[in-house]
């Protein structure tokens, strides 16, 4: 699966935890605020969120972008320490 991650962090000190976690789990930066991976699993992008969601604050914000998913496009965003989820099917 090809995960895509945009970071805006609210302050220096997330935006080295965010690098460091996405490091770890394997994603390379391709851009100053862009990663991305195509290696990562469901069960370790699940994983990695719960990370993400405990080295952030409210100030911070950031999407990630997955394809495939279950044959869908995936866009989840973390922002004012709350996580939205946008699903888009194909139409057939």
């Amino acid at each position: 699966m090809f995960v895509s991650v945009m970071l805006d962090p609210g302050g220096i000190d997330s935006a080295k935890a965010l690098a460091q976690i996405l490091a770890r789990y394997g994603f390379k930066k391709v851009q100053r605020a862009l990663w991305e991976s195509t290696k990562l699993g469901s069960s370790q992008l699940a994983v990695m969120k719960r990370e993400i969601d405990s080295a952030t604050d409210y100030y911070d914000t950031l999407r990630i972008y997955q394809f495939p998913f279950e044959g869908s496009f995936v866009l989840t965003e973390l922002k004012q320490k709350k996580w939205r989820k946008c699903v888009i099917r194909s139409e057939k």
